[in-house]
Protein backbone atom coordinates (compact mmCIF):
# COMPACT_ATOMS: atom_id res chain seq x y z
CA UNK A 1 0.00 0.00 0.00
CA UNK A 2 1.31 3.53 -0.83
CA UNK A 3 0.16 5.09 2.45
CA UNK A 4 -2.32 5.07 5.33
CA UNK A 5 -6.04 5.56 4.56
CA UNK A 6 -7.70 8.61 6.07
CA UNK A 7 -10.35 7.66 8.64
CA UNK A 8 -11.54 11.04 9.66
CA UNK A 9 -15.22 11.93 10.20
CA UNK A 10 -17.03 13.29 7.17
CA UNK A 11 -14.31 11.95 4.94
CA UNK A 12 -14.78 10.03 1.74
CA UNK A 13 -14.94 6.79 3.71
CA UNK A 14 -18.32 7.87 5.07
CA UNK A 15 -19.90 7.44 1.67
CA UNK A 16 -18.14 4.08 1.32
CA UNK A 17 -19.54 2.81 4.63
CA UNK A 18 -22.98 4.07 3.74
CA UNK A 19 -22.99 2.01 0.57
CA UNK A 20 -21.77 -1.04 2.43
CA UNK A 21 -24.54 -0.81 5.06
CA UNK A 22 -27.35 -0.08 2.64
CA UNK A 23 -30.13 -2.66 2.58
CA UNK A 24 -32.03 -3.92 -0.43
CA UNK A 25 -34.70 -1.22 -0.14
CA UNK A 26 -32.04 1.53 -0.10
CA UNK A 27 -30.36 0.11 -3.16
CA UNK A 28 -33.69 -0.08 -4.96
CA UNK A 29 -34.20 3.60 -4.30
CA UNK A 30 -30.70 4.58 -5.37
CA UNK A 31 -30.54 2.43 -8.47
CA UNK A 32 -32.29 3.88 -11.48
CA UNK A 33 -35.58 1.99 -12.03
CA UNK A 34 -34.94 -0.27 -8.99
CA UNK A 35 -38.41 0.16 -7.56
CA UNK A 36 -39.99 -0.76 -10.87
CA UNK A 37 -37.80 -3.85 -11.20
CA UNK A 38 -38.63 -5.00 -7.70
CA UNK A 39 -42.33 -4.57 -8.40
CA UNK A 40 -41.92 -6.62 -11.57
CA UNK A 41 -40.32 -9.41 -9.56
CA UNK A 42 -43.20 -9.29 -7.08
CA UNK A 43 -45.72 -9.48 -9.90
CA UNK A 44 -43.87 -12.42 -11.43
CA UNK A 45 -43.82 -14.20 -8.06
CA UNK A 46 -47.55 -13.68 -7.65
CA UNK A 47 -48.27 -14.96 -11.16
CA UNK A 48 -46.15 -18.09 -10.76
CA UNK A 49 -46.92 -18.78 -7.07
CA UNK A 50 -48.91 -21.94 -7.75
CA UNK A 51 -45.97 -23.45 -9.64
CA UNK A 52 -43.13 -21.99 -7.57
CA UNK A 53 -44.66 -23.05 -4.23
CA UNK A 54 -44.17 -26.83 -4.70
CA UNK A 55 -40.51 -26.39 -5.79
CA UNK A 56 -37.93 -27.88 -3.43
CA UNK A 57 -34.91 -26.05 -4.91
CA UNK A 58 -34.34 -22.76 -6.79
CA UNK A 59 -33.08 -24.76 -9.77
CA UNK A 60 -36.64 -26.01 -10.30
CA UNK A 61 -37.78 -22.40 -10.47
CA UNK A 62 -35.01 -21.65 -12.96
CA UNK A 63 -36.22 -24.47 -15.18
CA UNK A 64 -39.75 -23.07 -14.90
CA UNK A 65 -38.55 -19.60 -15.97
CA UNK A 66 -36.72 -21.06 -18.95
CA UNK A 67 -39.88 -22.89 -19.97
CA UNK A 68 -41.72 -19.56 -19.79
CA UNK A 69 -39.30 -18.14 -22.36
CA UNK A 70 -37.43 -15.60 -20.21
CA UNK A 71 -34.19 -14.54 -21.85
CA UNK A 72 -31.05 -13.17 -20.21
CA UNK A 73 -31.78 -9.65 -21.51
CA UNK A 74 -35.30 -9.70 -20.06
CA UNK A 75 -33.98 -10.94 -16.72
CA UNK A 76 -31.44 -8.11 -16.53
CA UNK A 77 -33.46 -5.24 -17.97
CA UNK A 78 -36.96 -5.96 -16.66
CA UNK A 79 -36.24 -7.71 -13.37
CA UNK A 80 -32.80 -6.28 -12.47
CA UNK A 81 -31.02 -9.62 -11.88
CA UNK A 82 -27.74 -10.69 -13.38
CA UNK A 83 -29.01 -14.07 -14.61
CA UNK A 84 -31.95 -16.43 -14.47
CA UNK A 85 -30.58 -18.29 -11.41
CA UNK A 86 -30.50 -15.09 -9.38
CA UNK A 87 -34.10 -14.33 -10.35
CA UNK A 88 -35.09 -17.91 -9.53
CA UNK A 89 -33.58 -17.62 -6.05
CA UNK A 90 -35.49 -14.37 -5.48
CA UNK A 91 -38.77 -16.00 -6.49
CA UNK A 92 -38.01 -19.08 -4.37
CA UNK A 93 -37.52 -16.85 -1.31
CA UNK A 94 -40.65 -14.78 -1.94
CA UNK A 95 -43.11 -17.67 -2.40
CA UNK A 96 -43.78 -19.88 0.65
CA UNK A 97 -43.40 -23.63 0.24
CA UNK A 98 -46.66 -25.39 -0.56
CA UNK A 99 -46.88 -29.12 -1.21
CA UNK A 100 -50.37 -30.03 -2.42
CA UNK A 101 -51.69 -33.52 -1.96
CA UNK A 102 -51.39 -35.66 -5.10
CA UNK A 103 -54.54 -36.44 -6.98
CA UNK A 104 -56.28 -39.52 -5.61
CA UNK A 105 -55.58 -42.56 -7.75
CA UNK A 106 -58.41 -44.95 -8.68
CA UNK A 107 -58.86 -47.90 -6.36
CA UNK A 108 -57.01 -50.83 -7.98
CA UNK A 109 -58.96 -53.29 -5.83
CA UNK A 110 -62.48 -52.14 -6.59
CA UNK A 111 -64.64 -55.29 -6.41
CA UNK A 112 -67.17 -56.47 -8.94
CA UNK A 113 -70.31 -56.29 -6.81
CA UNK A 114 -72.55 -58.41 -9.01
CA UNK A 115 -69.92 -61.09 -9.51
CA UNK A 116 -69.28 -61.44 -5.78
CA UNK A 117 -72.98 -61.78 -4.99
CA UNK A 118 -73.38 -64.26 -7.82
CA UNK A 119 -70.58 -66.45 -6.50
CA UNK A 120 -72.27 -66.54 -3.09
CA UNK A 121 -75.46 -67.79 -4.71
CA UNK A 122 -73.56 -70.36 -6.76
CA UNK A 123 -72.02 -71.83 -3.62
CA UNK A 124 -75.49 -72.50 -2.19
CA UNK A 125 -77.54 -73.49 -5.26
CA UNK A 126 -76.15 -77.05 -5.57
CA UNK A 127 -77.75 -77.85 -2.22
CA UNK A 128 -81.10 -77.81 -3.99
CA UNK A 129 -80.15 -81.11 -5.63
CA UNK A 130 -80.19 -82.82 -2.22
CA UNK A 131 -83.53 -81.18 -1.45
CA UNK A 132 -85.05 -82.54 -4.66
CA UNK A 133 -83.60 -86.02 -4.41
CA UNK A 134 -84.03 -86.54 -0.66
CA UNK A 135 -87.28 -88.63 -0.89
CA UNK A 136 -85.67 -91.05 -3.35
CA UNK A 137 -83.13 -92.50 -0.93
CA UNK A 138 -82.23 -92.58 2.74
CA UNK A 139 -79.66 -89.81 2.85
CA UNK A 140 -78.88 -90.19 6.55
CA UNK A 141 -77.85 -93.81 6.01
CA UNK A 142 -75.35 -92.84 3.31
CA UNK A 143 -74.18 -89.47 4.57
CA UNK A 144 -70.69 -90.71 5.39
CA UNK A 145 -69.85 -91.52 1.79
CA UNK A 146 -71.05 -88.14 0.54
CA UNK A 147 -69.23 -86.30 3.31
CA UNK A 148 -65.96 -88.09 2.55
CA UNK A 149 -66.33 -87.33 -1.15
CA UNK A 150 -67.15 -83.70 -0.38
CA UNK A 151 -64.13 -83.21 1.89
CA UNK A 152 -61.76 -84.71 -0.66
CA UNK A 153 -63.29 -82.60 -3.42
CA UNK A 154 -62.96 -79.39 -1.39
CA UNK A 155 -59.35 -80.08 -0.52
CA UNK A 156 -58.44 -81.03 -4.09
CA UNK A 157 -60.38 -78.11 -5.54
CA UNK A 158 -58.62 -75.56 -3.34
CA UNK A 159 -55.18 -76.87 -4.31
CA UNK A 160 -56.06 -77.17 -8.00
CA UNK A 161 -57.59 -73.69 -8.09
CA UNK A 162 -54.45 -72.20 -6.60
CA UNK A 163 -52.22 -74.02 -9.05
CA UNK A 164 -54.40 -72.93 -11.98
CA UNK A 165 -54.22 -69.30 -10.86
CA UNK A 166 -50.43 -69.57 -10.73
CA UNK A 167 -50.44 -70.93 -14.27
CA UNK A 168 -52.42 -67.88 -15.40
CA UNK A 169 -49.05 -66.13 -15.54
CA UNK A 170 -48.35 -68.20 -18.66
CA UNK A 171 -51.78 -67.47 -20.15
CA UNK A 172 -55.30 -68.84 -19.89
CA UNK A 173 -54.37 -71.80 -22.07
CA UNK A 174 -51.77 -72.95 -19.52
CA UNK A 175 -54.32 -72.63 -16.71
CA UNK A 176 -56.89 -74.53 -18.78
CA UNK A 177 -54.46 -77.39 -19.37
CA UNK A 178 -53.83 -77.58 -15.62
CA UNK A 179 -57.56 -77.72 -14.93
CA UNK A 180 -58.18 -80.26 -17.69
CA UNK A 181 -55.60 -82.59 -16.19
CA UNK A 182 -56.41 -82.03 -12.52
CA UNK A 183 -60.22 -81.83 -12.36
CA UNK A 184 -60.96 -85.38 -13.61
CA UNK A 185 -58.25 -86.76 -11.37
CA UNK A 186 -59.78 -85.03 -8.35
CA UNK A 187 -63.27 -86.33 -9.16
CA UNK A 188 -61.91 -89.87 -9.51
CA UNK A 189 -60.02 -89.63 -6.21
CA UNK A 190 -63.09 -88.32 -4.34
CA UNK A 191 -65.27 -91.08 -5.79
CA UNK A 192 -62.75 -93.76 -4.84
CA UNK A 193 -62.60 -92.45 -1.26
CA UNK A 194 -66.41 -92.44 -1.05
CA UNK A 195 -66.61 -96.00 -2.33
CA UNK A 196 -64.93 -97.26 0.85
CA UNK A 197 -67.68 -96.29 3.32
CA UNK A 198 -70.32 -96.94 0.64
CA UNK A 199 -68.92 -100.45 0.16
CA UNK A 200 -69.36 -100.12 -3.56
CA UNK A 201 -73.13 -99.75 -3.31
CA UNK A 202 -75.41 -97.55 -5.43
CA UNK A 203 -74.59 -94.52 -3.29
CA UNK A 204 -71.20 -94.56 -4.97
CA UNK A 205 -72.91 -93.27 -8.11
CA UNK A 206 -74.37 -90.37 -6.15
CA UNK A 207 -70.94 -89.60 -4.71
CA UNK A 208 -69.48 -89.76 -8.22
CA UNK A 209 -72.07 -87.30 -9.50
CA UNK A 210 -71.34 -84.97 -6.61
CA UNK A 211 -67.59 -85.20 -7.21
CA UNK A 212 -67.91 -84.60 -10.95
CA UNK A 213 -70.09 -81.56 -10.36
CA UNK A 214 -67.70 -80.05 -7.80
CA UNK A 215 -64.76 -80.58 -10.16
CA UNK A 216 -66.59 -78.98 -13.10
CA UNK A 217 -67.89 -76.07 -11.02
CA UNK A 218 -64.38 -75.41 -9.75
CA UNK A 219 -63.13 -75.18 -13.33
CA UNK A 220 -65.86 -72.68 -14.24
CA UNK A 221 -65.19 -70.51 -11.20
CA UNK A 222 -61.46 -70.37 -11.92
CA UNK A 223 -62.10 -69.44 -15.55
CA UNK A 224 -64.61 -66.75 -14.55
CA UNK A 225 -67.66 -68.41 -16.13
CA UNK A 226 -70.06 -67.76 -13.25
CA UNK A 227 -73.00 -66.85 -15.48
CA UNK A 228 -72.64 -70.06 -17.46
CA UNK A 229 -72.69 -72.06 -14.22
CA UNK A 230 -75.80 -70.18 -13.08
CA UNK A 231 -77.55 -71.08 -16.32
CA UNK A 232 -76.56 -74.73 -15.91
CA UNK A 233 -78.05 -74.82 -12.39
CA UNK A 234 -81.35 -73.26 -13.45
CA UNK A 235 -83.17 -76.67 -13.55
CA UNK A 236 -82.45 -77.08 -9.84
CA UNK A 237 -83.84 -73.64 -9.07
CA UNK A 238 -86.94 -74.28 -11.19
CA UNK A 239 -87.63 -77.60 -9.47
CA UNK A 240 -87.10 -76.24 -5.95
CA UNK A 241 -89.39 -73.25 -6.51
CA UNK A 242 -92.45 -75.41 -7.17
CA UNK A 243 -91.91 -77.85 -4.30
CA UNK A 244 -94.12 -75.98 -1.79
CA UNK A 245 -97.12 -76.20 -4.15
CA UNK A 246 -96.54 -79.20 -6.41
CA UNK A 247 -95.05 -82.66 -6.07
CA UNK A 248 -92.89 -83.13 -9.18
CA UNK A 249 -92.66 -86.92 -8.86
CA UNK A 250 -89.74 -89.33 -8.85
CA UNK A 251 -88.78 -88.77 -12.47
CA UNK A 252 -88.52 -85.02 -12.09
CA UNK A 253 -86.79 -85.30 -8.71
CA UNK A 254 -84.08 -87.49 -10.23
CA UNK A 255 -84.06 -85.91 -13.68
CA UNK A 256 -83.62 -82.27 -12.74
CA UNK A 257 -80.35 -82.80 -10.80
CA UNK A 258 -79.09 -85.04 -13.62
CA UNK A 259 -80.01 -82.37 -16.18
CA UNK A 260 -78.17 -79.73 -14.14
CA UNK A 261 -75.10 -81.99 -13.96
CA UNK A 262 -75.08 -82.60 -17.72
CA UNK A 263 -75.54 -78.87 -18.40
CA UNK A 264 -72.64 -78.08 -16.06
CA UNK A 265 -70.40 -80.55 -17.88
CA UNK A 266 -71.42 -79.05 -21.23
CA UNK A 267 -70.61 -75.47 -20.27
CA UNK A 268 -67.39 -76.64 -18.62
CA UNK A 269 -66.28 -78.33 -21.83
CA UNK A 270 -67.07 -75.17 -23.78
CA UNK A 271 -65.19 -72.95 -21.32
CA UNK A 272 -62.15 -75.22 -21.42
CA UNK A 273 -62.18 -75.35 -25.20
CA UNK A 274 -62.29 -71.55 -25.39
CA UNK A 275 -59.50 -71.18 -22.85
CA UNK A 276 -57.29 -73.76 -24.55
CA UNK A 277 -57.40 -71.78 -27.80
CA UNK A 278 -56.50 -68.49 -26.07
CA UNK A 279 -53.11 -66.95 -26.92
CA UNK A 280 -50.27 -68.18 -24.75
CA UNK A 281 -48.58 -65.79 -22.38
CA UNK A 282 -44.87 -65.50 -21.63
CA UNK A 283 -43.13 -68.81 -21.13
CA UNK A 284 -42.97 -69.70 -17.46
CA UNK A 285 -41.99 -72.94 -15.73
CA UNK A 286 -44.71 -74.84 -13.93
CA UNK A 287 -44.66 -74.06 -10.19
CA UNK A 288 -43.76 -76.95 -7.88
CA UNK A 289 -46.76 -78.89 -6.62
CA UNK A 290 -45.91 -78.38 -2.95
CA UNK A 291 -46.74 -74.67 -3.26
CA UNK A 292 -50.43 -75.59 -3.54
CA UNK A 293 -50.34 -78.12 -0.67
CA UNK A 294 -51.26 -75.67 2.14
CA UNK A 295 -54.27 -74.49 0.14
CA UNK A 296 -55.50 -78.06 -0.12
CA UNK A 297 -54.95 -78.66 3.59
CA UNK A 298 -56.89 -75.51 4.38
CA UNK A 299 -59.75 -76.74 2.17
CA UNK A 300 -59.82 -80.00 4.12
CA UNK A 301 -59.73 -78.22 7.49
CA UNK A 302 -62.41 -75.73 6.47
CA UNK A 303 -64.63 -78.57 5.32
CA UNK A 304 -64.29 -80.33 8.66
CA UNK A 305 -65.01 -77.14 10.61
CA UNK A 306 -68.14 -76.42 8.58
CA UNK A 307 -69.24 -80.06 8.77
CA UNK A 308 -69.02 -80.06 12.57
CA UNK A 309 -71.19 -76.96 12.74
CA UNK A 310 -73.58 -78.41 10.16
CA UNK A 311 -74.23 -81.50 12.28
CA UNK A 312 -75.80 -79.26 14.92
CA UNK A 313 -77.29 -76.47 12.81
CA UNK A 314 -77.54 -77.28 9.08
CA UNK A 315 -79.48 -74.12 8.21
CA UNK A 316 -76.75 -71.97 9.73
CA UNK A 317 -74.30 -73.57 7.33
CA UNK A 318 -76.52 -72.52 4.43
CA UNK A 319 -76.31 -68.91 5.65
CA UNK A 320 -72.55 -69.28 6.01
CA UNK A 321 -72.28 -70.67 2.48
CA UNK A 322 -74.25 -67.79 0.98
CA UNK A 323 -72.07 -65.33 2.91
CA UNK A 324 -69.00 -66.46 0.96
CA UNK A 325 -69.99 -64.03 -1.80
CA UNK A 326 -69.95 -60.97 0.49
CA UNK A 327 -66.82 -62.41 2.09
CA UNK A 328 -65.04 -62.28 -1.26
CA UNK A 329 -66.28 -58.71 -1.78
CA UNK A 330 -64.81 -57.73 1.58
CA UNK A 331 -61.46 -59.24 0.66
CA UNK A 332 -61.26 -56.75 -2.19
CA UNK A 333 -62.41 -53.91 0.05
CA UNK A 334 -59.76 -54.77 2.62
CA UNK A 335 -57.05 -54.45 -0.01
CA UNK A 336 -58.43 -51.17 -1.31
CA UNK A 337 -58.84 -49.67 2.17
CA UNK A 338 -55.36 -50.84 3.13
CA UNK A 339 -53.87 -49.01 0.15
CA UNK A 340 -55.70 -45.87 1.26
CA UNK A 341 -54.41 -46.33 4.81
CA UNK A 342 -50.87 -46.69 3.48
CA UNK A 343 -51.15 -43.40 1.59
CA UNK A 344 -52.49 -41.64 4.69
CA UNK A 345 -49.83 -42.98 7.09
CA UNK A 346 -46.51 -41.31 7.83
CA UNK A 347 -45.00 -43.96 10.13
CA UNK A 348 -45.13 -47.77 10.38
CA UNK A 349 -46.89 -47.48 13.73
CA UNK A 350 -49.52 -45.21 12.24
CA UNK A 351 -50.13 -47.68 9.45
CA UNK A 352 -50.40 -50.54 11.94
CA UNK A 353 -53.20 -48.74 13.77
CA UNK A 354 -54.97 -47.89 10.54
CA UNK A 355 -54.56 -51.47 9.34
CA UNK A 356 -56.11 -52.75 12.58
CA UNK A 357 -59.03 -50.39 12.02
CA UNK A 358 -59.52 -51.64 8.47
CA UNK A 359 -59.45 -55.25 9.66
CA UNK A 360 -61.98 -54.52 12.40
CA UNK A 361 -64.27 -52.70 9.98
CA UNK A 362 -64.24 -55.55 7.44
CA UNK A 363 -64.80 -58.21 10.10
CA UNK A 364 -67.74 -56.31 11.56
CA UNK A 365 -69.23 -55.80 8.11
CA UNK A 366 -69.00 -59.55 7.50
CA UNK A 367 -70.11 -60.85 10.88
CA UNK A 368 -72.96 -58.49 11.77
CA UNK A 369 -75.35 -59.78 9.04
CA UNK A 370 -74.63 -63.33 10.21
CA UNK A 371 -75.87 -62.57 13.71
CA UNK A 372 -79.57 -62.38 12.78
CA UNK A 373 -79.06 -65.35 10.45
CA UNK A 374 -77.77 -67.37 13.40
CA UNK A 375 -80.71 -66.35 15.57
CA UNK A 376 -83.26 -67.12 12.87
CA UNK A 377 -81.83 -70.59 12.26
CA UNK A 378 -81.66 -71.40 15.96
CA UNK A 379 -77.88 -71.82 15.96
CA UNK A 380 -75.42 -70.54 18.53
CA UNK A 381 -73.90 -67.18 17.45
CA UNK A 382 -70.98 -67.84 19.78
CA UNK A 383 -69.94 -70.71 17.47
CA UNK A 384 -71.10 -69.51 14.05
CA UNK A 385 -69.54 -66.03 14.19
CA UNK A 386 -66.05 -67.23 15.25
CA UNK A 387 -66.24 -69.90 12.55
CA UNK A 388 -67.04 -67.25 9.95
CA UNK A 389 -64.22 -65.03 11.25
CA UNK A 390 -61.83 -67.99 11.04
CA UNK A 391 -62.69 -68.69 7.42
CA UNK A 392 -62.53 -65.02 6.37
CA UNK A 393 -59.20 -64.22 8.02
CA UNK A 394 -57.71 -67.42 6.62
CA UNK A 395 -58.86 -66.48 3.11
CA UNK A 396 -57.44 -62.98 3.64
CA UNK A 397 -54.00 -64.35 4.48
CA UNK A 398 -54.15 -66.68 1.48
CA UNK A 399 -55.03 -63.74 -0.77
CA UNK A 400 -51.68 -62.18 0.20
CA UNK A 401 -49.77 -65.41 -0.42
CA UNK A 402 -49.51 -66.48 3.24
CA UNK A 403 -50.76 -70.06 3.14
CA UNK A 404 -49.08 -72.23 5.77
CA UNK A 405 -50.10 -70.33 8.96
CA UNK A 406 -53.86 -70.38 8.18
CA UNK A 407 -53.61 -74.01 7.10
CA UNK A 408 -51.86 -75.01 10.33
CA UNK A 409 -54.23 -73.03 12.55
CA UNK A 410 -57.36 -74.37 10.84
CA UNK A 411 -56.08 -77.95 10.89
CA UNK A 412 -55.36 -77.65 14.61
CA UNK A 413 -58.82 -76.21 15.26
CA UNK A 414 -60.48 -78.92 13.16
CA UNK A 415 -58.63 -81.73 14.90
CA UNK A 416 -59.39 -80.26 18.33
CA UNK A 417 -63.08 -79.76 17.54
CA UNK A 418 -63.47 -83.22 16.05
CA UNK A 419 -61.55 -85.25 18.64
CA UNK A 420 -61.44 -83.36 21.93
CA UNK A 421 -64.45 -81.05 22.17
CA UNK A 422 -68.08 -82.12 22.69
CA UNK A 423 -70.40 -81.22 19.81
CA UNK A 424 -72.16 -78.45 21.73
CA UNK A 425 -68.97 -76.62 22.75
CA UNK A 426 -67.46 -75.68 19.41
CA UNK A 427 -67.25 -72.00 20.30
CA UNK A 428 -63.94 -72.53 22.12
CA UNK A 429 -61.85 -74.00 19.26
CA UNK A 430 -63.52 -71.70 16.72
CA UNK A 431 -62.84 -68.64 18.86
CA UNK A 432 -59.23 -69.65 19.49
CA UNK A 433 -58.65 -70.13 15.76
CA UNK A 434 -60.24 -66.77 14.95
CA UNK A 435 -58.10 -65.01 17.55
CA UNK A 436 -54.89 -66.68 16.36
CA UNK A 437 -55.63 -65.81 12.73
CA UNK A 438 -56.45 -62.19 13.65
CA UNK A 439 -53.10 -61.82 15.38
CA UNK A 440 -51.43 -63.41 12.36
CA UNK A 441 -53.17 -60.92 10.06
CA UNK A 442 -51.97 -57.96 12.13
CA UNK A 443 -48.41 -59.27 12.26
CA UNK A 444 -48.29 -60.11 8.57
CA UNK A 445 -50.43 -57.42 6.96
CA UNK A 446 -49.92 -54.66 9.52
CA UNK A 447 -46.68 -53.76 7.75
CA UNK A 448 -46.53 -51.53 4.66
CA UNK A 449 -44.54 -54.01 2.53
CA UNK A 450 -47.38 -56.44 1.60
CA UNK A 451 -49.55 -53.56 0.34
CA UNK A 452 -47.00 -51.81 -1.88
Amino acid sequence: MSGPMALEPDGIERDTLALRLADAATLAIRLPGGGTQRAEVDLLAAGLADRVGPAVHPYEVAALLESEGLTADVVRERYGHRDIFSLASALYERVPRVFPEPASAPDPWRPDHVRCLLRGALFALPGLAYLLAAPLWHASAHATALVVAGLVSWAWGQALGHRAHLRMAAGRSAAARTLLAGAPLGAALATACAAVPARGGPVTLVAAAQSVYLAAAGVLLVLGAEWALLAALSPLAAGAVVLPWWEPGSVARAGLPLLALLATLAVTARALRTALTAPSGPAAPAPPAHRSLPYGLFGLAAGVLVLLEGRQHPYAVIALTVSMGPAEWLLYRYRGLSVGALRASATPTGFLWRSAGVLGLCLCAYLLPLLPAALLTGSDPAALLPLAATLWTALLLQAFGTAWPPAAICLTAAATAALLVPPGELALPYGAAALALTVCVLRTLGRPAPHV
